[in-house]
């Protein structure tokens, strides 16, 4: 899962690795692509499984920056000297950035594509397509909860029931507020546009049992260890951390799917070239179950999903039963829209 996605946007540290003999250079060229993420294991996952099968048979220079920095992309736009390329961003950014005019809008015949191939219409957006899925669960210390432990989000809440601290991520996306207004008995089709008043007076209710985490080794860590017993995961961490020993596991009942997207800044000089890559991500399924099996990513597609593992499947929000016990999708249209408003808030209320 994500690692240091907050610290990440603060940072603007780079690095450039070839991964073809083709081009070079600073910027872009006729056959090189910067490719742009959020850093560390998902990344290579990402790039080895589908930027690299297709640099080799176009003879592609694949260059690599990381984290994503959004200030970096506004100023690379404004300045006219835009050297990322295919970019991995939230979904309310690519809302608020393509309507910003930020971003490049994506020939129809993508987005054609992308419906034809099995991706979801409600992550296409008109200038970024879905690269990958998760979804926020409830994951327990399975030591500490040997026995019984929450199946919703009202028994995450239950502090009496089920005694311990509560981890939730430091980001007002991350799924604390719809988690928050479905433990207090909002129907799951009637969370949007969310009732932050409601949401903040139930986060009050157990506000001295919550510690909150901004990375994903955190966020295990304080799992694993018994720090937090309980905590509002992603939920590929949980079950990596599970591969590796750890008494760790996610409840998926109730779980809140959400996504990454892919763009391209507004000016990048090789878009046609990102543009022919995002055609062939789309038709190449195998690739993403790769990266999916590799990374612990759902797919883009359902057709990808049909071609991971078993195992690795049903860790993955696409998976018939997790998807049949969803919440449902988290609303970036919403929180593209109020963002900033709720972050600054949820950070006030952090510091009393």
């Amino acid at each position: 899962m994500k690692t240091t996605r907050l610290l990440a946007i603060a940072s603007a540290a780079g690095l450039a690795v070839a991964l073809s003999a083709c081009g070079g250079g600073s910027g872009a060229s006729d056959s090189s692509l910067t490719v742009t993420m959020w850093g560390g294991a998902a990344q290579k996952a990402h790039v080895d499984s589908y930027f690299t099968p297709w640099a080799k048979t176009k003879g592609v220079t694949i260059k690599q920056d990381s984290p994503t920095d959004y200030a970096k992309i506004k100023a690379q736009v404004e300045a006219g000297k835009v050297t990322s390329g295919p970019t991995e961003v939230e979904p309310n950014f690519a809302n608020t950035a393509c309507e910003g005019g930020l971003l490049e809008k994506l020939p129809q015949d993508i987005l054609d594509k992308a419906k034809a191939t099995g991706v979801a219409e409600s992550q296409l957006g008109p200038c970024a397509i879905p690269i990958l899925q998760y979804s926020f669960t409830i994951a327990y210390n399975s030591k500490t909860f040997s026995g019984a432990h929450p199946t919703t989000w009202a028994e995450f809440f239950d502090t009496r029931r089920f005694p311990g601290k509560r981890g939730f991520w430091k980001y007002a996306t991350g799924g604390m507020f719809e988690a928050a207004l479905l433990a207090d008995g909002v129907k799951p089709d009637r969370l949007y546009p969310l009732d932050i008043d409601r949401a903040f007076r139930k986060l009050e209710s157990i506000k001295k049992d919550i510690v909150f985490f901004d990375t994903g080794d955190q966020m295990t860590q304080m799992l694993a260890s018994g720090e937090a017993p309980l905590v509002q995961a992603w939920s590929g961490r949980i079950f990596q951390a599970q591969q590796a020993g750890e008494k760790v596991a996610n409840e998926w009942r109730q779980n809140l799917v959400s996504y990454d997207q892919i763009v391209v800044p507004k000016g990048y000089p090789n878009k046609d070239l990102a543009f022919e890559w995002m055609r062939w991500f789309l038709d190449n399924p195998k690739a993403q179950a790769a990266d999916a099996e590799a990374s612990i990513y759902g797919p883009a597609s359902e057709k990808a999903l049909e071609l991971v593992p078993e195992n690795i499947r049903k860790e993955l929000p696409g998976f018939p039963a997790n998807a049949e016990s969803s919440a449902g999708l988290v609303d970036y249209a919403y929180w593209a829209k109020n963002y900033d408003g709720v972050t600054e808030r949820l950070n006030a209320w952090i510091a009393k």
